[in-house]
């Protein structure tokens, strides 16, 4: 079923291998005419840009903008209990995985007297983004939120498209999470429009627009947006990145899967489809050094994608160019094939799984052994389910509170610390030509 590619007499290098594996195409450049003249109407005409571009975009034109607190709230009352549940214990997985993330402010002495403190600072405001579309995410509502929140941000304003089946406001489940989350700046607005909405802020249109943001404009522009999003949102993301910080221009889901022989095809099958349901786009790949399990992989996948509710979408991708099995000679090919593809999420299913992870260098996240499937992730696991894309994990990480945190050092040196330091600073200063630094540092010695 799956596409094979053999590169068992191969001996090419990363860069050679990265070009040879399926992989999804991503045009964030095309993309970019599109979104340019929304974002630039967003700046001009605030709100009521907005509403146009939901009503072209989502099919609804939102009576409000701002999410009232009492649909936030009446969407957690009629939350289904055990959704709530589930939700709940994933808020609490994500703050403990997310809390070991945080570091220590520490201070080193550098010479006697000299000091440098490393302090981690909060951004003031973020943004966050939830996609609509093909699924409901209220686990992005979790994932984005809760790294903010650990990171010690103030103000928390999130985005969400507007649904026109809920009267214009998003999806109720995606407010209920919200809601169980403390959020109470929510947005129906999605797309390219909600990251320049974030990224600018937006100034009201109307009566409704003033009460909905308590008299002030309707939404505040913010220091650093996150959250996934389809090709649009990432070129906008991309557009306004400067004015703000991003996480990273996420492209369509993808999974590889690192099995030898001893792999239980089942389970290789069923991962390999949980990825595959997200979007016709999304890339399932399978590295074996077994043609026999690759073989026993796709009868089985065949067997499920019948059964699947989105059995459509599903085989689209599994059958797509983003997706395929890639037979290698050895585990230690497998392994330089896992590095140069740089999934967002990677599954080990070899013997000593654990040794073989600490192997891979690019990866958004290692999944290990065969009881610890990527859906874990998605939810429950305690780790951020945001991850690089494209072969961007070989450069870039997941999502964590480190997004929302900025470094700042503070020097604090004494008067007989400046003093011993001041020879070799001017012989610095003499070599570079800027003469007035080192008479900073002399005109301090009295």
């Amino acid at each position: 079923m799956l596409t094979r590619t053999d590169l068992r007499s191969s001996r090419l290098g990363p860069r050679e291998l990265a070009q040879a594996l399926p992989r999804a195409v991503l045009d964030v450049t095309a993309a970019q005419a599109a979104v340019l003249p929304l974002i630039e109407d967003v700046r001009s005409r605030g709100a009521a840009a907005l509403r146009d571009a939901a009503e072209r975009f989502d099919g609804v034109r939102p009576g409000h903008l701002r999410v009232p607190a009492q649909a936030i709230d009446q969407a957690l009352s009629d939350l289904d209990p055990a959704v709530r549940e589930a939700l709940e214990l994933s808020i609490a997985h994500n703050r403990a995985g997310h809390a070991a993330q945080v570091p220590t402010e520490r201070t080193t002495e550098v010479v006697p007297g000299g000091a440098v403190t490393q302090r981690w600072i909060p951004v003031r405001r973020v943004g966050l983004y939830v996609p609509g579309g093909l699924a409901v995410y209220p686990s992005s509502v979790v994932m984005n939120a809760v790294a903010a929140q650990v990171a010690g941000v103030e103000q928390i304003a999130l985005a969400s498209p507007p649904q026109a089946e809920f009267g214009g406001l998003p999806h109720p489940t995606i407010l209920a999470a919200c809601a169980l989350l403390g959020l109470t700046e929510v947005y129906a607005v999605g797309g390219a429009q909600a990251i320049a909405m974030l990224a600018y802020g937006a100034h009201s249109q109307d009566d409704t627009d003033r009460a909905d943001a308590g008299g002030e404009a309707l939404c505040q522009p913010v220091d650093v947006i996150t959250g996934p999003g389809n090709v649009y949102v990432a070129a906008a993301k991309r557009a306004v990145m400067g004015a703000v910080g991003i996480d990273a221009e996420a492209g369509p889901t993808e999974i590889a899967v690192l099995a030898d022989a001893g792999a239980d095809p089942e389970y290789v099958a069923a991962d390999l489809l949980s990825q595959a349901e997200h979007d016709p786009n999304a890339g399932s790949v399978l590295i074996t050094d077994s043609p026999e399990l690759a073989d026993a992989v796709d009868a089985a996948l065949e067997r499920r994608l019948s059964a699947t509710r989105h059995r459509e979408r599903a085989s689209s991708a599994l059958n797509g160019p983003q997706s395929g099995t890639v037979l290698v000679r050895d585990l230690t090919q497998g392994i330089e094939v896992a590095n140069a593809y740089a999934a967002e999420h990677l599954e080990i299913h070899t013997a000593d799984a654990p040794g073989v992870a600490r192997r891979i260098h690019n990866a958004g996240a290692v999944f290990v052994g065969p009881y610890s499937p990527v859906p874990l992730g998605d939810y429950l696991a305690g780790s951020n389910h945001v991850l690089p894309t494209g072969g961007t994990a070989r450069f870039a990480a997941g999502l964590s509170v480190m997004a929302f945190l900025k470094p700042v050092q503070l020097i604090k040196y004494d008067a007989q610390a400046l003093k011993a330091m001041t020879p070799a600073l001017e012989v610095l200063a003499t070599c570079e030509d800027l003469p007035a630094h080192g008479e900073a540092a002399r005109a301090r010695q009295g």
